[in-house]
Formats: C-alpha cells, structure tokens, sequence
C-alpha cells in the first residue's frame, strides 16, 4: 500500500471515529433535552460526584485546580472549602452542559425577563447602540451562552470568536447553535480578517480573555499573580476605537419555586474606553484593566470559574528563527 492510500486510509478511520462521537453527543443531548430543570440538576451532581470522587485525581486535575484557588485566595478559604468549591466548580460545569442543550426550547424572548437579571445594563446598551465598535469580553466562568443568546434574541447580533474543534461534525454543531440566535461565528484560526472587518464596520465582537496566551502575549496581574494574556484585544479596540465591556453570566440561586427555569444574573463588570486611556502603554493598561474586572466578577461566585486551566503557566521560550540567527552572526 502506498503512502497516500495509508494516509487516505488513517483520514477516513478518523472521520468514521468524529462521526461517531457526534452521534453520542447527539444522543447525549437528546436525553437531556426531555429532561426538567430538576432532574438535569440531579444529573449534573451525580456526573460531579463521579468526576470528583471516583476518577483519579490525576485526571480531572484537582491538584491544578486547588493550587489555583489557593494561590488566588490565601487564607481565605480552608482545605475542605475548596474541596466543595471544586466539586461545585463540577456541578456547574455539567448544568452548564445540560442548559446549553436546553436553552433552545426553555429560553424565550418572552420569558427572557423572568430568567436573567441584569447589571449595569444601561451601560450596556449604550456601547451597543453608539455609533462605535464594541468588544464584549468573557472569561470561563457562568454561563457564558445564556448572556449571548439573550442578546442575540433581543436584536444585539455579534461575531462570536470561538477555537476550532478537531471534530468537524461537533465544530458544525456549535457553529449552528451559536448562530441560531442571530450570531455570526468567527474562528480564531484565520479568522482575523473577519474580525477586523466587523469592527471596521461598526459591529460586535464577543470572545473569552482569560486564556493563557504563552509569549504570544504580555504578563499582566490575575489574581495577584503575572499571567500571560493575549494583547490582540487591546490593539484592536485602540485600532478601532472600539468600545470594552467585560461582561458575564452567573448562576443565582436555584428557586424552583417561583422559576421553572434556572436564574441568571447577566453583569457588566467594567466599561473601557480606549480613547480615556492615559498611560505610557496603552496596551498593558487596557489588557489590566479588563483581566482585574474579570477577576471581579470571579470572585462573586468563585465555584463558576473553570479552575483547572492553567493559567498562570510559563510561556513556552521564543524559537530564534534562522533570519533573525543570521542577523546575530553577521552582528557579531
């Protein structure tokens, strides 16, 4: 067999193998569709339980996640309070799973008032209705869909910034859930051009900017510790003028019953303008200014932040490149 057909081959087991996988998370997310608010609930613990004590530590990187919450908190939270705050971190993260499949059929433009309440949304509105570009930032924390899709029905449609999956049947999944509610999606990879397009154009911008940006970035403080984060928002809202809001979605406390439904508060943490930005860089005032808000909002639920991303990893070390090499020796 030659080299191209072994390739053909090993392309076609990985798309039979992608195309099952979707047909479980298909599945998967049907059985939670037909479930009530409760018994999604119930699941979710029980899928956390599971997770947190059974699978080996190892694995779901509790270890990371502790040192995380240690190194953010100090004192103020005791072993056994992390240890819950963990399991919870769990809980959410599977309810969020669950309401995502569930939000086409239980949220409504209708009942969006009895399901989220707002914060600051005056500020809000008036980004998105000036003339002016807007970057709406989140970070792994909440619910982050429940915000945007509340948008998106409400007439504020967005390009929403997201990374590619390797499965392409899931990619085209979250791609058609994302733009369902109006939304466009931009990919990440080679997708700048699209973002500076809409910008360009006076549109929106929804992205996550909490991700550890490697050298690719600038250090600048999360919860009191350097962290590499991506700089490419600020130069876009400096080049564009564009109009910062840190934003997020965080469960409230579950009332089942008053509400059939889950309850979200849907906050602005913090409104940046690049043009009131006086510094000596600009770039690392803005890329400050909008990681201290997100870590703000982290901290009035810390059990909905993703916390075993690493995020305060070192920056892998810079390749010298063989122009920039034959610069040095013709320098020495």
């Amino acid at each position: 067999m030659s080299r191209k057909a072994k390739q053909r081959k090993r392309t076609r087991l990985r798309m039979c193998l992608y195309y099952v996988e979707y047909i479980i998370f298909r599945a998967f997310g049907c059985a939670l569709q037909s479930l009530s608010t409760r018994r999604a609930v119930w699941l979710a613990e029980s899928a956390a339980w599971f997770v947190h004590s059974v699978l080996p530590r190892k694995v779901t990187r509790y270890q990371v996640a502790k040192d995380n919450i240690k190194q953010s908190f100090g004192t103020t939270y005791t072993d056994a309070q992390i240890d819950k705050m963990i399991f919870q971190m769990w809980v959410h993260l599977f309810r969020m799973i669950a309401e995502m499949f569930q939000l086409r059929r239980k949220l409504h433009l209708q009942n969006v008032p009895d399901v989220i309440t707002y914060r600051n949304k005056p500020e809000v509105l008036k980004a998105l209705e000036s003339d002016r570009p807007v970057i709406m930032i989140g970070g792994h924390f909440g619910n982050w869909e429940i915000g945007l899709s509340a948008l998106g029905k409400f007439g504020y449609p967005m390009g929403l910034v997201f990374r590619d999956l390797d499965n392409p049947y899931l990619q085209q999944w979250f791609r058609e859930f994302r733009q369902s509610t109006g939304h466009s999606a931009i990919s990440k990879d080679g997708g700048t051009q699209v973002m500076c397009d809409t910008l360009a154009s006076g549109g929106t911008l929804a992205l996550l900017g909490d991700q550890h940006a490697g050298n690719s970035g600038i250090q600048v403080d999360f919860f009191g510790r350097p962290a590499w984060t991506y700089k490419s928002i600020a130069l876009l809202a400096m080049q564009y003028e564009a109009i910062i809001c840190v934003g997020y979605s965080r469960r409230l406390r579950d009332d089942f019953i008053n509400s059939k439904w889950v309850r979200y508060e849907f906050g602005c943490e913090a409104i940046i303008d690049p043009l009131e930005i006086d510094a000596a860089d600009p770039i690392r005032e803005i890329t400050q200014q909008y990681t201290t808000a997100l870590e703000r909002a982290v901290t009035r639920s810390p059990e909905q932040y993703f916390w075993v991303h690493r995020r305060w990893k070192e920056a892998p070390p810079r390749r010298m490149t063989r122009p920039a090499s034959r610069k040095l020796r013709a320098a020495g």
